[in-house]
């Protein structure tokens, strides 16, 4: 079955950069839209970012500047490159991974169909 796997989350501090993977399996990323999510303790998952085939972002307003969505399709691998990170970018990221092509509302929940199990991403003060 598809499997979206996530690494490199971590601790840093404020001001800091990470950047996330999420490797795919049985599923082409250069075919589908694909996004990154992030949840908090006591928050909604939210959208932070999405990619569609043709390499079109879209961001959230607390991503924009900082963040940077990409893809290797040779690797079949999603990055979010994370700078100047904030501690109120504490939370649980989620790769996500669409049902075809196309990539209405990239940023919602119900854009997406596969889900990885998140990386842990902790912004200290």
């Amino acid at each position: 079955q598809v499997q979206l796997v996530e690494s490199g989350g971590g601790s840093v501090q404020a001001g800091g950069s990470l950047r996330l993977s999420c490797a795919a399996s049985k599923y082409t990323v250069r075919n589908h839209c694909m996004g990154w999510f992030r949840q908090a303790p006591g928050k909604e998952r939210e959208g932070v970012a999405g990619l569609d085939w043709r390499g079109n972002t879209k961001y959230a307003d607390s991503a924009k500047g900082r963040f940077t969505i990409s893809k290797d399709n040779a690797n079949n691998t999603l990055y979010l490159q994370m700078d100047s990170l904030l501690p109120e970018d504490s939370a649980m990221y989620y790769c996500a991974g669409g049902g075809s092509v196309f990539c209405y509302q990239p940023l919602l929940r119900s854009a997406y169909g596969y889900w990885g199990q998140g990386t842990q991403v902790t912004v200290s003060s």
